[in-house]
């Protein structure tokens, strides 16, 4: 995996501790309402297309760039489907990162699928009920970006409740 400049020099100073990143997670479509996938190197599952920011970059500008720089696909970014703070991840070299990730619904413009870096073993679009097996995660953020829903998030409990099993009716 190519892991950007900027983190690397991070790393550098800061050794394998715990990172708190942002990151972008794109469900593209396309005019026949396909969606594009990835067969990622790092694990050889497939995964919907993602990536970091970078310093200063918008999340909708680097949905874009990933997107290209990825499967060779250009899109526009239509929404945020969902904001998401993932578990914590240990990589095989020691290095723990947690990702908060801006989930976007994009819609392809041009451009042909194709394995276009070497992040991707294989790049393809799907029918909805065609998909390779996916985690629950991805299958939920491609239902999210099926419907016309609000933005989701995790709800954080009223401020001062001492019962978190208190709800409003």
């Amino acid at each position: 995996m190519a892991t950007p400049r900027f983190i690397l020099d991070i790393r550098e100073k800061a050794g394998d501790i715990l990172l708190f990143l942002p990151g972008v997670v794109m469900v593209v479509f396309d005019a026949r309402g396909r969606i594009l996938l990835n067969r990622r190197v790092d694990s050889g599952r497939w995964a919907l297309i993602s990536g970091i920011p970078d310093p200063g970059e918008q999340p909708a500008e680097a949905a874009v760039r990933e997107i290209l720089e990825e499967t060779g696909v250009s899109a526009v970014v239509e929404r945020v489907l969902s904001v998401f703070t993932n578990e914590p991840v240990v990589y095989d070299n020691g290095d723990r990162a947690q990702y908060v990730d801006i989930v976007l619904r994009c819609r392809a413009v041009g451009g042909q699928a194709r394995v276009n870096d070497d992040e991707s073993l294989d790049v393809r679009w799907f029918a909805p009920d065609e998909l390779p097996p996916l985690g629950p995660i991805a299958r939920g953020r491609i239902e999210l970006a099926r419907r016309d829903d609000p933005t989701w998030f995790a709800p954080a409990p009223a401020p001062g409740l001492a019962d978190p099993g208190y709800s409003v009716p």
